[in-house]
């Protein structure tokens, strides 16, 4: 029988039956999930790989009867966040069928998911990629970071002549697959340094190496190029390429970098460099780019690197005390912050914040608030690339002792912005 769109607003954890997907139901999850995120095909094979990575115990879906009708699922990431290395919960697969839209299925999900993390006890946040802006803060999530693209013309990408290089250092041009271990080791050490960038295993690596000739555009297969020393490897660049001429023959190739990671400034600027003076390309451009990315102090020429911003990683908080308490602050704090959250009503309330480089302690109070914001402020400015003197400036942030916005904005910050190099 049909719910009504009132039933579904007012009810919907009630009016959608959720739970999580069984074996025999996995291929009609990936098959709703690839609907609704308009994904161009969907077969056996994807749907194998897509297996492969699923967490099938942290998929959840709502149903309408027999059928399958929304989806989301939870990846168990170990992400670098202010002060370390700690689990976080990387949503992904959120979708619901056409068909159903506007009736309460990705409220009920949304929901669901949140307590469900926060009953787990095992991640105090939460971190997506949004396919569309508009749809996550109402749940409570707030944008970490903003991500780039990078394109830099051929012929406009000189370094400047100050920039570190290392003699000792030496490029290698490899096949991918062929040195996964050495890939990985120089992932995880420049991980380590980038909030927002997760540890991999050997299931990410398959999938950040998967290579199908349908999903180049056009382009060539992954190559790679490889910076190390004496000890072993310092960073790579995972690219491709695609040779075009124009119509007077002249060379007017564009290469695409995958990723780009490395761990010493010397090493980082050895593989731009040869990246950016590859003899036939008209133009180089990197996508996923932290906001802050080194080679825009690296160029001669700042203005050559015409970078364009779009949303990156989005952060959740779903346990605000813990999450406050496990994070590292730049300048010492002592503050009570009052925080809203109809999603999770357990992070509601007054919280006393005392915190500073070394460690941080963060209980539940009846003292006075210095200040009130919503959960998704907090879960913006936390991670540190979004500044919460700047919500404030909009008025999302409610002052009540004079200077405490800025006290705790300036405790957020980090020393980089958040940035994930890979979208799950």
């Amino acid at each position: 029988m049909p719910i009504s769109r009132e039933a579904a607003r007012s009810g919907a954890a009630e009016a959608w039956p959720i739970r999580p997907v069984t074996e025999s139901e996995f291929t009609d999850f990936s098959k709703v999930c690839s609907e609704a995120l308009l994904s161009s095909s969907i077969d056996e094979e994807r749907i194998a790989r897509h297996r492969t990575n699923t967490e099938i115990d942290r998929t959840l879906a709502a149903f309408d009867g027999a059928q399958l009708i929304g989806t989301t699922g939870a990846y168990s990431f170990q992400m670098t966040l202010p002060g370390g290395i700690r689990p976080v919960a990387g949503v992904t697969c959120v979708g619901v069928l056409p068909t159903h839209r506007r009736r309460g299925v990705l409220s009920a999900l949304m929901r669901r998911q949140l307590h469900d993390i926060h009953e787990r006890g095992v991640e105090a946040v939460a971190a997506l990629f949004a396919s569309e802006g508009g749809i996550y803060g109402r749940f409570g999530y707030g944008l970490a970071a903003l991500s780039g693209t990078i394109t830099v013309r051929g012929g406009e990408g000189a370094l400047r002549p100050d920039v570190p290089r290392d003699p000792a250092l030496r490029l290698r041009m490899v096949e991918p697959r062929e040195i996964r271990k050495e890939l990985a080791v120089a992932h995880q050490a420049s991980a380590a340094n980038r909030i927002g960038e997760f540890s991999r295993d050997e299931r990410w690596w398959d999938r950040v190496l998967r290579d199908p000739e349908e999903d180049r555009g056009g382009y060539s297969g992954h190559k790679c190029v490889l910076v190390e020393d004496g000890a072993g490897p310092l960073g790579y660049a995972l690219y491709r390429v695609k040779q075009q001429w124009d119509d007077f023959g002249v060379a007017d190739s564009l290469l695409g970098i995958v990723e780009l990671q490395a761990t010493a400034p010397a090493a980082y600027a050895m593989l731009w460099e040869f990246l950016l003076n590859r003899d036939l390309v008209r133009s180089v451009r990197a996508e996923l780019r932290p906001s802050d990315d080194s080679l825009l102090y690296m160029l001669a020429d700042r203005n050559r690197a015409r970078m364009t911003l779009d949303t990156g990683l989005w952060m959740r908080l779903v346990d605000v005390p813990r999450a406050l308490s496990e994070r590292s602050y730049a300048a010492a704090v002592e503050t009570v912050i009052e925080v809203t959250d109809p999603v999770c009503p357990w992070n509601a309330g007054r919280w006393r914040l005392s915190g500073g480089p070394g460690a941080a302690l963060c209980e539940g109070t009846t003292e006075p608030a210095d200040l009130t914001l919503s959960v998704s402020t907090l879960s913006s400015a936390y991670a540190g690339g979004e500044r919460l003197s700047s919500y404030s400036a909009a008025g999302l942030v409610t002052e009540h002792r004079p200077g405490s916005v800025a006290e705790l904005s300036t405790a957020l910050t980090t020393a980089s912005v958040p940035n994930c190099s890979v979208i799950f």
